[in-house]
């Protein structure tokens, strides 16, 4: 680095001994000086057209598809030549391994040199599989050739297919878009682990931006899927298809990621994921989209927090172990839960904020279909404006001059008579005396208190739908 450093040094030094003198013309000196300091930059640049002249494939561990032949203007298919720089690279072994039987690549990189890249066939990683790879830097766009069903880059091994195991490990993808050409989806990951996928851009898929399949530790951030580009009220929203993320794995991590369209934003079929800072925008509810899916009745084990639900809903089957908080519902978006078997276990709906359409008056959280068994339910301390509360507590006051004060929690509760818990204070206007009291009546989400004589009394009370496992309800 020193060399070039002294060269624009002594280049600054003419430029600023010419300003101080500009009435008079360019010595040649300082034109020799600048006509050197051209010629090093120059060399020090490498155009694209340059690389695939000299046929430069490698420098290193880094290598360029460009110099096998790839067309970095994209008129020309570079699946081949993308497919053969992959192959040296996963031929060169540091000597270790990762997990087992996975080789450390040592810190390849696969360089597309910021060029677009047409694609006739799908970039399978190579079947021996391997890690500590890195691909960067392009734009890879399916042709009229893409087959329909497969992805642009593809991790997974034919030896998925036979036994149980993993494969690839540490393979970081950054700062490439990936256009499907409405020609199936963009990168397809099977039995792998700790996969990176960093701002990224996914755009034109006809069925998902990412599929991740059994493995697990795959993060994905910083990065923006949609079918369609639009930034929202687009003509075409009711005919979106597809789904951007699909999680068919445990323990991945999704953050800061924006989904715009897409009928599915977010698919979860597997245990302890973790969704935080992703913003749905995919399809509106009124047309059928839905922002987060989470499709593991009965095991869901899934956290989301500190997401934005633009217009859609969080959808919930048998949720059970699911932690929902500090998200932000706007355009009565909200949250479904689906029975399948009937079973909620171990759900918080917590400290969010729902924002509607008041004429709408639509439920923060909507039961579809009937719930038998259910324990372990939190829903509470959620801000709402133009949507209808719905909580798994409910508190009110009433006052009146007789002998009985019924409280009416069928609005506010969100399971239909089912009352575990009721706590309520009695007090006494005026010097009437206190009379003998007590709770009379729990049934379907109602409570009466009655007093043995008329008294202008005000009556509070607290219920709950919370029950420990195997706790049964007896006021039902």
């Amino acid at each position: 680095m020193r060399a070039p450093i002294a060269v624009l040094c002594v280049f600054l030094v003419i430029f600023c001994q010419e300003a101080f003198c500009s009435f008079s013309p360019p010595s040649s000196k300082s034109r020799e000086y600048y006509a050197k300091f051209k010629k090093i930059i120059a060399a020090k640049s490498k155009p694209l057209v340059t690389l695939q002249a000299n046929g430069l494939k490698q420098d290193g561990r880094v290598f360029y598809p460009i110099g096998y032949g790839a067309d970095p203007t994209g008129a020309k298919d570079s699946s081949a030549a993308i497919l053969n720089a992959l192959a040296d690279a996963f031929k060169v072994s540091s000597g270790l391994e990762l997990l087992r039987g996975v080789h450390d690549l040592g810190g390849a990189v696969i360089d597309l040199q910021g060029a677009s890249y047409k694609i006739d066939h799908p970039i399978r990683l190579p079947a021996q599989g391997g890690g500590n790879v890195v691909i960067k830097s392009g734009s890879l766009r399916a042709s009229s050739l893409f087959p329909g069903n497969r992805h642009l880059i593809e991790i997974w091994s034919p030896s998925s297919q036979n036994t149980v195991g993993f494969y690839y490990e540490d393979i970081t993808f950054h700062d490439i878009l990936f256009d499907s050409s409405f020609r199936g989806g963009g990168i397809y990951v099977i039995d792998s682990v700790r996969i990176r996928i960093d701002n990224c851009f996914f755009i034109h898929f006809s069925t998902q931006g990412i599929v991740v399949e059994r493995g697990h530790e795959t993060l994905v951030s910083n990065t923006f899927l949609g079918q369609y580009l639009t930034v929202g009220g687009d003509k075409r929203e009711k005919s979106f298809t597809g789904t951007g993320i699909k999680l068919a794995s445990n323990d991945n991590v999704i953050t800061d990621v924006v989904i715009f369209s897409a009928a599915i934003g977010l698919a979860i079929s597997g245990q302890a994921n973790m969704i935080t800072g992703v913003h749905c925008y995919n399809k509106a509810t009124y047309w059928g989209g839905i922002g987060i899916l989470v499709d593991l009745p009965g095991n869901s084990q899934t956290r989301i927090d500190n997401c934005y639900l633009d217009y859609n809903a969080i959808v919930l089957k048998d949720p059970v172990q699911v932690h929902v908080s500090n998200v932000y519902f706007l355009g009565d978006g909200n949250i479904v839960l689906k029975s399948v078997k009937g079973q909620i276990s171990g759900l918080n709906i917590v400290d969010n904020m729902f924002t509607g359409n008041a004429k709408a008056n639509a439920p923060i959280v909507k039961l579809d279909g009937v719930f038998s068994n259910i324990d372990q339910v939190v829903v509470d301390r959620n801000t709402v404006n133009g949507m209808a509360l719905k909580s798994t507590i409910g508190k009110s006051t009433i006052k009146g001059n007789g002998t009985k004060w019924t409280t009416d929690f069928s609005q506010v509760l969100l399971f239909p008579n089912k009352i575990n818990h009721v706590q309520y204070s009695f007090y006494v206007r005026g010097r009437s005396g206190i009379p003998a009291h007590a709770v009379t009546n729990v049934t379907g989400n109602f409570v009466t208190v009655e007093s043995d004589k008329a008294v202008d009394g005000v009556v509070s009370v607290e219920v709950d739908q919370y029950n420990r496992g195997g706790e049964i309800s007896l006021y039902n």
